[in-house]
């Protein structure tokens, strides 16, 4: 039976990364080296809540952007403010791990962050205190898989890289070392 070929990302972090943030922050044992956990991508369609058309094609771009299905977010309490119900449709998100999170991951730096108009690399001051980072993308349309003739409106979201980092230092070094475009 062959072997399963090793995804590049993953490569790159066992032979550069590891070694690099060893060196860099003095860890003793390879454990101890932050790695990314998961990726979550969130959507707020709050907008479209009483239009399921509308709700079913933004979870399908949401699945294509991912490559995985995403699952919709309830209302947790009603607001009448808002005409909100509970357990109304109001979101969807997708977390990725493993071999689809590095793909995601590496599709994101590679090719859709590059399309962004005015580029000039994402903020670094989205961290969380513990190494965790925000990312939010205006328009879905960076990525390939969306095609703009087929897209009923711009929609963005927001991507959470969770991490297994102490600090922000060693979560933005963890990051950068993989090759997120941090603005200088």
């Amino acid at each position: 039976m062959a072997k399963k070929e090793q995804n590049r990302m993953v490569k790159l972090y066992r032979e550069q990364v590891v070694p690099a943030l060893t060196a860099e922050f003095g860890y003793k044992n390879v454990n101890e080296v932050p790695k990314l956990v998961k990726i979550v991508v969130n959507a707020g369609l709050g907008d479209v809540k009483s239009n399921s058309k509308s709700f079913n094609t933004a979870l399908e771009e949401l699945a294509l952007i991912t490559g995985q299905k995403p699952v919709a977010t309830l209302a947790k309490k009603s607001i009448s403010n808002f005409s909100l119900r509970e357990g109304q449709k109001i979101g969807a998100k997708v977390t990725l791990r493993g071999d689809k999170m590095y793909e995601f991951f590496d599709r994101l730096i590679s090719i859709a962050l590059p399309r962004v108009r005015d580029f000039h690399g994402v903020p670094d001051k989205a961290f969380d205190g513990r190494g965790n980072y925000s990312l939010g993308i205006k328009e879905q349309l960076i990525f390939p898989e969306i095609s703009y003739d087929k897209i009923e409106k711009v929609r963005g979201f927001d991507i959470v890289f969770v991490t297994t980092a102490k600090t922000n230092a060693e979560g933005k070094a963890l990051l950068k070392a993989l090759g997120m475009p941090f603005s200088k």
